[in-house]
């Protein structure tokens, strides 16, 4: 279970309580004040990132190396998408757990990522074969 969804508003009304308790409705209004604030900062935040990402084509980053080489377990969905300023293209079904999006570059390599519950538990990257001419091969004459 997610206790970060238990545990901040937990947190929220035992600060409201002990303002209530110490300082009457002026402590009150300053840890609801606080706490409001503190919500809008991060919904400020996340409306920013899908700001950014509402300009590049859905699945696209810049550089699929240097999103493998930047993950790191148990980031966000939000962050990931802050990372690439890109929407990821869904490859599992909509609404199931685990969740499996993918981040391509111009190269053709591309990153999927797994997300289980909002947080990123693996992700591989893959690139292109190489089409390689062999080695003795003489140019071809034009």
């Amino acid at each position: 279970m997610n206790f970060q969804r238990i545990l901040i508003p937990a947190l929220g009304l035992i600060a409201v309580f002990f303002a209530w308790r110490n300082y009457g409705f002026g402590g009150v209004a300053l840890v609801a004040g606080a706490l409001v604030m503190w919500g809008m900062l991060h919904v400020t935040r996340m409306m920013q990132v899908m700001k950014r990402a509402s300009d590049r084509p859905i699945g696209f980053v810049g550089s699929a190396v240097m999103l493998n080489a930047k993950l790191k377990p148990g980031h966000t969905l939000l962050h990931v998408v802050a990372m690439t300023r890109a929407l990821g293209q869904l490859l599992s079904p909509k609404d199931e757990q685990p969740e499996v999006y993918r981040w391509t570059d111009a190269g053709g390599s591309y990153v999927d990522c797994t997300f289980q519950g909002g947080k990123l538990q693996h992700w591989q990257m893959t690139r292109p074969q190489a089409e390689s001419e062999p080695a003795g091969a003489p140019p071809a004459a034009p």
